[in-house]
This record gives C-alpha cells, structure tokens and sequence, in this order.
C-alpha cells in the first residue's frame, strides 16, 4: 500500500467524485428501514419510533454545528456557518428545524413534549448521534465540515420521503412535513458551502483521505442510527428495553 504523504493530491474534480462515489455507497437511504418506510411497509408504531428517536439526532446537529464555529479563526466562515445553527433553533422561541421537527411528532401522533424530553431514545440511537458529536469535537476543522458532506444525499432523500409518506401514510397530518419541504435547499446550499471549504483546503492525498474517512464515519453513524430502530422494532423486534416486543 502506497504511503498517503508521498501521493499527489487529487485534482478538484478527482476528489469530489472520490467523495461523491463514498457517501453514496454508504448512505444511509440504503438501510432497511428507508427501504421499509418509503414503501409504506412501516407500522405506526415503527414510523411513530422514527420520528421519536431521529428528534435526537436533531437535537445535536446545532451542537456539532457549534462546535464547528469554534474551531475557526476565520470570522467570515463563522458567520457562514451560523446560519445552520439559525436554521435549526431558529432566531426565537417556535421556529427553526427543530420546531418543525415537534410538529412532524404531532403529525405522527406522538406527544410533543415526551418526544422533546429525549428519554425515549433508544441507548444505540442516543450512542450514535453522541458519537458525532465526538467525532467533530476531536476532529480537526477540516475533517468536522467534511463529515458534514453527507448533506451532499438528503435533498433527493427528503423529497422521496414527502411522496412516500403521503401515498403510505394517510393518517400522517400532511400539514406537519414542512421540515422535508423546506430542508432540501438549504441542505444543498449547505453542500455546497462544504465542497468548497474542504476541496480549497483539503491540499494533499492525506488531507483528502481523511477527509473521506470522516465522512464514512459519518455514514457509519447514520446506519447505526437505523440498525438500532431496525432491531428493536422490526426484527428481532426486541423493543426499547431489549425483550422481544
């Protein structure tokens, strides 16, 4: 195996389809239970149990997107970067993407304040969406916004999610998918915002790995978010508490 630091970098174009070529092999829209949901072979329970446990991850998206505020010195990519942490606590109290989320809940039947408490969250999801939150803390700037570059795969995502959804699911309220209606540009222009920080500093074949093994691990978080869902409410269907439910 050749020595990483003795590589010539990739050109632009190399490097992002290297990128493009990982996160798509890995995403998480490839999971069982994606494939389950969007076929509308979900119960209510385990559609419900989604939207329950996702809240977590939710809920630390704004965390890691601090975390990576304050590891640059450059005050215009800081007030790039804010704008993610405004979309998702929004700019008061009833908005932002975490709003919508609550109100997806309610959508889906469940009570708006135990799905905000978190202490529903199954230990494996809760470890994953911790563990992203490690990952960009001890990463460098530079590995923390590449392991963001999953946004690259959730507009189209998202957009098959709503169609899904209201085919499948008609006891869904359609009024409370606003948070996929409204995320798919923002997560594009977010891409995008990210593609260009990490091809421009990402100089070397080292720099450039690491910033792919980042996002796999990134993709890695996301699927073990899934295959906790998918054991405890599909098969073998163990429930919250590790009996068979």
């Amino acid at each position: 195996m050749s020595d990483p630091s003795t590589r010539p970098p990739l050109t632009r174009e190399e490097f992002i389809d290297w990128v493009r070529r990982e996160g798509e092999s890995r995403y998480h829209d490839h999971h069982r239970y994606h494939h389950l949901m969007h076929d509308g072979k979900l119960t209510r329970l385990q559609l419900q149990q989604w939207v329950l446990n996702r809240y977590y991850y939710q809920t630390r998206v704004p965390i890691k997107d601090a975390l990576i505020l304050a590891k640059s010195e450059d005050p215009a990519f800081r007030r790039m970067w804010i704008r993610r942490i405004r979309d998702h606590d929004g700019d008061a109290a009833g908005e932002g993407g975490l709003e919508l989320w609550l109100r997806l809940a309610e959508g889906v039947g469940l009570d708006r304040e135990e799905v905000a408490s978190c202490r529903s969250v199954l230990p494996g999801v809760r470890f994953a969406c911790d563990g992203y939150v490690h990952l960009v803390r001890e990463r460098s700037l530079l590995e923390a916004v590449a392991s963001s570059l999953t946004e690259f795969f959730s507009p189209d995502l998202m957009t098959r999610r709503v169609l899904a959804w209201e085919r499948h699911y008609p006891w869904i309220d359609k009024d409370t998918l606003d948070y996929f209606r409204t995320r798919p540009p923002r997560a594009r222009q977010d891409s995008l915002e990210a593609i260009d920080f990490v091809t421009a500093r990402a100089t070397t074949y080292e720099l450039q790995e690491r910033c792919v093994a980042a996002l796999i691990r990134k993709t890695e978080i996301l699927w073990h978010l899934l295959d906790s869902l998918y054991t405890a409410y599909v098969e073998p269907g163990w429930g919250p508490g590790g009996a068979r439910a």
